[in-house]
């Protein structure tokens, strides 16, 4: 019986502040410029990296490609970090490495001990990605933008306090789901 058991795995518990930094990212990338690039700036990027249409892969591991990931972090410390979504801060990528890196800065990741990251997974050319994504990195500076200095300092505060008071909703509504919760399998249990 308990090889059934061992097949067996219960979803995890969700909290509504579990959400939290999905609400922070969603706050930021909401403001973020997005700079579609021309079909020459995708090959220019793509040379950098090595890369043609023919070997198009992630740029950390290799792997299949699934998106375009921000190579420096969006969001740092719950505060954007000024760059954009345009193609000097893009590089393609695959979800596993994509969500190991998060807002990490790629080179502390890459070699990192991180779940998921190209040397815990024994990526062998991982010298010769670092290379060329270091070249990447030297391929035309990215925009950095201040976005206080341009909205001014109300309009920011005003963005930043409509997210302090989603923080605080939250909190209040994962407290009464708890209560809720509660309730409902202590009703299950007498039921049972």
């Amino acid at each position: 019986m308990d090889d059934y058991l061992s097949l067996f795995s219960m979803p995890k518990p969700m909290k509504i502040t579990g959400r939290s930094s999905s609400i922070t990212n969603a706050f930021i990338n909401a403001i973020i410029p997005v700079v579609n690039p021309s079909a020459e700036e995708v090959q220019q990027a793509l040379n950098k990296l090595g890369m043609t249409p023919e070997n198009f892969q992630c740029a950390y591991c290799g792997s299949a490609v699934s998106e375009w990931d921000h190579f420096r972090p969006l969001v740092h410390q719950q505060k954007p970090t000024g760059y954009i979504s345009e193609i000097h801060n893009l590089v393609p990528s695959c979800g596993k490495c994509n969500q190991s890196k998060g807002n990490k800065e790629w080179k502390e990741w890459i070699t990192s001990d991180a779940k998921l990251s190209p040397k815990t997974r024994g990526i062998k050319d991982l010298a010769q990605r670092i290379e060329r994504l270091e070249a990447y990195e030297q391929w035309g500076a990215p925009t950095k933008i201040h976005f206080e200095a341009i909205v001014g300092q109300e309009t920011w505060q005003n963005h930043w306090q409509n997210w302090e008071k989603i923080q605080v909703l939250m909190r209040e509504a994962q407290k009464l789901a708890e209560k809720i919760k509660q309730q409902v399998a202590s009703e299950y249990q007498k039921s049972s």
